[in-house]
């Protein structure tokens, strides 16, 4: 089977042409496809279709992202020849790769986890395969020099096995992000890395690697380890360093995704309804809280305050430390018989750059405040003036009508209320609430034309 083949490629990013490239080294035919405008590796024929791409190929090998898995599955499923075999390379749960044995055939199926870096050894990276046609495909593998290890079993057995690797290697890469980071700002990175790399038995080089491809794939690796946590707590062990590095890849990812003042502005014309429905109503601050005005709507990045019932005395400090884009966030203990803000504290916010306020509490000189345009929810108004005595908090997580809100979170607040999204998630989200704006909107429109199905 292996004297000389034709492997169709899906995915012709990083690791799919290099695997490319190794397969067209050995003389053998092979054909790629990818929908994005990347480069095509030499000695590989593009494909213009899923048809063409598989029509006369041995073997499909898919090296695409985990969520691409099984819509690249479904795309070839029904152009298969009946004697090839697919391969299926790409980082998933093993629910995930069960699919794809289901959409394909299990009886063609094998699971190939990669069990090393692509960037450093190319075609011969380490691999485990499992699944029904593990055999074929570690034949291929070995033509390409790789070390594999074949398990057999059944479709997502290797995929285990790399997530179980994962536990330890998401986690060091977070770690390192954290610890050189960290370095940096103390001025003492070199210093720290030469003892972390006493530690490493790649040493400074593979330190560096790990440290820049955390960064490079920290959404994909989040991702990952989440998996990798969930399948730890399926054994009945304990996943808290796993889930603590699914969260510090999100923060990584959080750190170099596209700019504030951008992801604020797409944010201002998105409901907060549609932004709840995307998060599965998750995020949502109690009804209780409403709008002190018709037809305000906010964007901004969470300043939190906690102060005792009825008292304002850290509130006003924290006026002091606000900046363009903040909306103030403030656990005033549900109270509602004294007004923590009026009119003069709202216009200090104001001035200062601050975007609205949200308390859990009430506020007072409501016509002033539409006014002055600074929007404002609450959960009572009363004309009680505060106590200010203190105590307080300032950039605390803090509660807010049953919602925790931790410091620079996105806020979203309008007419409906207000979600509350952690600025981790802020992207991802946006084009997940964007997604139901426009199917709300393209719906709507039908029912406007007379369609009532």
């Amino acid at each position: 089977m292996v004297a000389k083949m034709h492997v169709a490629v899906i995915g012709l990013g990083e690791a799919g042409a290099l695997y490319a490239e190794g397969l067209v080294g050995l003389g053998w035919e092979v054909t790629g496809f990818d929908p994005a405008d990347v480069p095509t590796p030499r000695g590989v024929a593009r494909a213009e279709t899923p048809e063409a791409l598989v029509a006369t190929a041995d073997a499909v090998m898919c090296v695409v992202g985990g969520r691409a898995a099984v819509p690249a599955a479904e795309s070839v499923a029904g152009f298969l020849p009946e004697d090839a075999i697919f391969i299926d390379m790409n980082s998933a749960a093993a629910a995930v790769k069960n699919e794809v044995g289901e959409t394909v055939g299990a009886n063609r199926y094998a699971d190939v986890a990669v069990v090393g870096s692509v960037p450093e050894h190319g075609a011969a990276t380490p691999l485990v395969i499992s699944g029904e046609a593990s055999a074929h495909a570690a034949k291929v593998f070995s033509r390409l020099g790789a070390p594999v290890e074949d398990i057999g079993g059944e479709p997502g057995d290797a995929a285990k096995r790399k997530l179980l690797r994962s536990t330890f290697m998401k986690g060091l890469g977070a770690l390192i992000v954290e610890t050189l980071h960290a370095g940096e700002a103390m001025g003492a990175r070199e210093w720290v890395l030469e003892q972390v790399s006493a530690e490493h038995s790649g040493g400074v080089e593979a330190v560096e690697r790990l440290f820049s491809g955390t960064i490079k794939h920290a959404v994909r690796r989040g991702h990952e380890a989440r998996e990798a946590a969930e399948m730890i707590d399926s054994l009945g062990a304990q996943s808290t360093m796993s889930r603590a590095a699914a969260r510090s890849h999100q923060l990584i990812a959080a750190a170099s995704m596209m700019p504030t003042n951008e992801i604020l502005a797409a944010y201002s014309s998105v409901p907060a309804a549609n932004i709840g429905d995307a998060r599965e109503r998750m995020g949502l601050v109690d009804g209780g809280i409403k709008a002190l005005s018709p037809g305000v709507k906010a964007v901004g990045r969470a300043k939190t305050v906690v102060v005792p019932a009825g008292d304002n005395l850290v509130l006003r400090q924290a006026l002091e430390e606000v900046e363009p884009g903040d909306f103030i966030m403030v656990n005033g203990q549900g109270h509602t018989d004294r007004a923590l803000l009026g009119e003069l504290m709202a216009e200090r916010a104001r001035k200062r750059g601050a975007v609205g306020i949200v308390a859990d509490g009430a506020l007072r000189d409501v016509r002033d405040l539409e006014e002055m345009g600074f929007p404002a929810w609450a959960r009572a108004v009363n004309p009680a003036g505060p106590y200010k005595n203190g105590p307080g908090q300032i950039d605390v997580p803090v509660a807010i009508g049953r919602v925790v809100v931790e410091p620079g979170d996105l806020v979203v607040a309008d007419d409906d209320g207000i979600v509350v999204v952690p600025w981790a998630e802020a992207a991802e989200t946006l084009g997940l609430a964007q997604a139901v704006q426009n199917d709300e909107a393209s719906r709507r429109q039908k029912i406007i034309g007379g369609d009532l199905t």
